[in-house]
């Protein structure tokens, strides 16, 4: 059963909404009992209330800002009395799409720490006791934007490419061991936050789903099909491509195939 080998515990960051909420009830509907991490206590208060209700698997839930530097030892002391089975680390959208030069080096700084430091450090806590047991699940959220440098998203894409080889890195050492581990790599996925970026941007006349945009439904389908599946896993026919394509490329035409998409994309 999905619960004995992923369980009894599952640790989600980023669960108070889109992707990271969607995947914690998946795990509540198998039967795994799930801390819910994020910023905003009442909307973690919501999803765990409705996972309860539908599932009747216990939750635990933690107000924590990933990109604060105790973040990862404040998740650890929180879940010492738990064993978890399973750690998602959904957390990392950038919100603001802008050039590197006229954004604060703070909003860098805290990028790198919230999409690298944090899940690295998270890892290293919770894949050791899934060693000592023989089993164990870790499903880090990646990015096409990961595949190479494009304008607006230095810092973000960068820490998407360290999470991508990071994922695949720690499969090569676990994978034997009973672990499963996969960099979930993602192309434009409706979320609460891509919708407000794509309002911000004058991509959307309003926050409504955008219409090339993989669903959070399809997206957890796709991580819970392919948890043995690793090291990689492109979800979706349009990142699937977009690899292929960006792999016959050198590096300089990756990038500059991506800055004129983007560039298009603005209009």
């Amino acid at each position: 059963m999905f619960a004995d080998k992923y369980g009894p515990w599952a640790l989600v960051a980023g669960a108070s909404d889109g992707v990271g909420a969607t995947l914690a009830d998946g795990l509540g509907q198998r039967g795994v009992n799930v801390v819910l991490l994020a910023r905003r206590q009442a909307l973690l208060d919501q999803v765990a209330e409705g996972i309860e209700s539908r599932h009747g698997v216990q939750t635990r839930t933690l107000a924590v800002d990933l990109a604060t530097e105790t973040a990862a030892s404040r998740i650890a002391e929180a879940t010492d009395d738990l064993e978890i089975g399973f750690l998602a680390y959904c957390a990392g959208a950038d919100p603001d799409y802008e050039p590197f030069l006229d954004s604060p080096l703070a909003a860098a700084d805290a990028m790198v720490h919230r999409n690298c430091v944090v899940p690295m450090r998270l890892c290293h806590h919770f894949a050791a006791p899934m060693v000592s047991r023989g089993r164990g699940g870790i499903v880090l959220f990646g990015s096409g934007a990961g595949f190479a440098g494009a304008p607006n998203m230095v810092a973000y894409g960068a820490s998407k490419a360290f999470d991508m080889v990071f994922a695949e890195a720690l499969w090569a050492e676990l994978h034997d061991k009973g672990v499963d581990v996969i960099g979930l790599i993602l192309g434009k996925t409706d979320t609460p936050s891509l919708r407000t970026l794509e309002h911000k941007r004058g991509v959307l006349p309003a926050t409504d789903a955008p219409a090339d945009a993989a669903t959070a439904e399809e997206v957890v389908a796709e991580a819970f099909a392919n948890l043995d599946n690793g090291p990689t896993v492109l979800v979706g026919d349009v990142m699937k491509a977009a690899a292929q394509i960006l792999g016959g490329l050198t590096r300089r035409q990756a990038v500059e195939l991506l800055t004129a998409a983007g560039a298009a994309t603005m209009g």
